[in-house]
């Protein structure tokens, strides 16, 4: 599935993935500043989630409830520098605990990754719109 929109978009789009056949893990491949955050907040909303605030980049991880109570995180593993670090600080039980888990720089930490996910990159255009593809 592709898909390309503008930021006022944004929750069309989100809208769309989450209709899809998508897994529990979502990795999000994007560079530095292209909106994976933007994106992951925009799913938030869609899920009902109100206290999206910010990004997890200091903490690694943040944890919301959606409308329906279940549990999503938020991971950015920008920080992470050697996948033992990961694993010492448990992230694998977070990936693998049923909870909807929305990773940034998931090639942080690709042994721990669990294979059935779903990835998502994210591409800026030059007219500012974002191409979106779920694989």
């Amino acid at each position: 599935m592709e898909i390309t929109f503008s930021l006022a978009e944004i929750d069309n789009a989100a809208q769309q993935i989450l209709a899809q056949n998508i897994k529990k893990t979502i990795l999000f491949h994007a560079g530095m500043g292209v909106g994976k955050t933007t994106f992951i907040k925009a799913l938030a909303r869609q899920l009902g989630v109100k206290d999206m605030t910010s990004s997890p980049t200091f903490s690694l991880v943040n944890e919301y409830e959606t409308e329906n109570g279940e549990i999503l995180y938020h991971f950015d593993l920008y920080r992470i520098n050697t996948e033992e670090e990961a694993y010492d600080m448990g992230l694998d039980e977070y990936f693998y605990s049923g909870n909807l888990c929305l990773i940034e720089w998931p090639e942080k930490t690709p042994n721990l990754i669990p294979i059935d996910h779903t990835s998502i990159t994210i591409k800026q255009l030059p007219d500012g719109r974002r191409h979106l593809t779920v694989k």
